[in-house]
């Protein structure tokens, strides 16, 4: 029988790499990623999938300079507002306290009960694995995640919910997000289904 992870969770790294091999701004390549992520999120639907965690921006790529910044934090909000006519319930985590996460996404720092079988798609914004766990692990209520999927070929997890990973299998993708195909999800799944899972028992 086919073995369908219930949770991914999404690193959509190598938009500013993209964007530099196509000509462009290092801050133009956000834009070019909220296609494929409306892309991913249809195709994960179609899959079974039940639950989606994006890794929008972290506490530390706050420091970049103010230009990709101001991208990539109006590419979160953009993303939450069309990610939200799909019909899923959103929810965004991350530090609100922090004058970095967009007052735009305040109303959706709740994570509403789902009684039905509405898909999940959390979003982190300012998100820092410090500030996570030293305020208590605000992230809790995300669950656990069955696998990470990184665009961009980099064999690391930058911090990305360290406690809902403790268990996931890890897939690297070498293309850059803004070059997201079909083809990258289904790989991935191929690949996790062959995959022994005994969670250390």
């Amino acid at each position: 029988m086919y073995r369908t992870p219930t949770h991914l969770g999404i690193i959509p790294d190598g938009n500013r790499r993209w964007a530099t091999e196509n000509g462009l701004k290092k801050e133009d390549g956000y834009r070019h990623g909220l296609l494929p992520g409306l892309e991913l999120l249809r195709a994960a639907k179609q899959r079974g999938i039940k639950e989606l965690t994006y890794y929008g921006f972290t506490v530390d790529n706050c420091k970049r300079p103010k230009e990709q910044f101001s991208a990539f934090s109006d590419a979160c909000c953009e993303a939450v507002k069309l990610i939200e006519n799909e019909g899923v319930s959103v929810y965004v985590a991350g530090n609100t306290k922090s004058s970095c996460f967009p007052s735009r996404l305040l109303p959706y720092t709740k994570r509403e009960d789902v009684t039905d079988d509405k898909m999940r798609v959390n979003i982190l914004v300012n998100y820092g694995w410090e500030w996570d766990m030293k305020n208590g692990w605000p992230s809790r209520e995300i669950p656990r995640i069955d696998m990470v999927i990184r665009w961009g070929g980099m064999c690391r997890l930058s911090g990305f919910l360290p406690i809902q990973t403790v268990y996931s299998d890890f897939y690297i993708v070498k293309d850059f997000w803004p070059d997201f195909k079909e083809e990258h999800l289904d790989a991935a799944l191929d690949w996790y289904a062959s995959q022994d899972v005994t969670l250390g028992g």
